[in-house]
């Protein structure tokens, strides 16, 4: 009888090799999501002492995408329409972020950064990337790669069951 670990990589595992290697990675990831959320939440702080860490991902995506409507940073992010109109009535009222008219549709409105929001978002972006330099400065290159690499397959694997591409809206 062959080692599972010995297997050739075509060969399909057995129901249990599967069942343990998908508790294991879904166990890791649960951590890494919860020390991400955290992580968020630090960064958040940075922006305003009242920032959720809801807002900061919004403060994100509005600088990646540049101006764009509530309805589609909504569905962007996956929240209801309120969540999201909370979020940037908090935003707009610490002078983060600012609503305009929509120049495709003068009755809509476009949510873009402020020159504050630009600032403190570069501030807080580089203090995000010096928290992957500490933790991962150490590793090698290679680890690095592979690891970008496996992370891209499984979001391509979550793009290809609907779910939106990095920048698609």
């Amino acid at each position: 009888m062959s080692n599972p670990v010995d297997a050739p990589r075509g060969s399909a595992p057995s129901e249990d090799t599967l069942d343990a290697a998908l508790k294991s990675v879904e166990h890791q990831i649960s951590i890494f999501w919860r020390r991400a959320r955290a992580v968020s939440q630090q960064l958040s702080r940075q922006v305003h002492p009242d920032m959720e860490p809801a807002a900061y991902g919004l403060l994100t995506m509005i600088r990646k995408t540049g101006p764009i409507r509530l309805t589609e940073l909504a569905s962007c992010i996956g929240v209801g329409k309120p969540s999201v109109s909370r979020q940037i009535a908090f935003l707009e009222g610490i002078g983060l972020v600012l609503k305009e008219a929509d120049p495709l549709d003068g009755r809509a409105q476009t949510i873009r950064l402020t020159p504050k929001g630009e600032e403190k978002m570069h501030q807080v972006q580089d203090a995000r990337r010096q928290v992957f330099r500490e933790r991962l400065g150490e590793w090698p290159v290679e680890d690095l790669e592979a690891l970008a690499t496996y992370m891209a397959k499984l979001n391509a694997t979550y793009e290809r069951d609907g779910f939106p591409k990095d920048g698609e809206l």
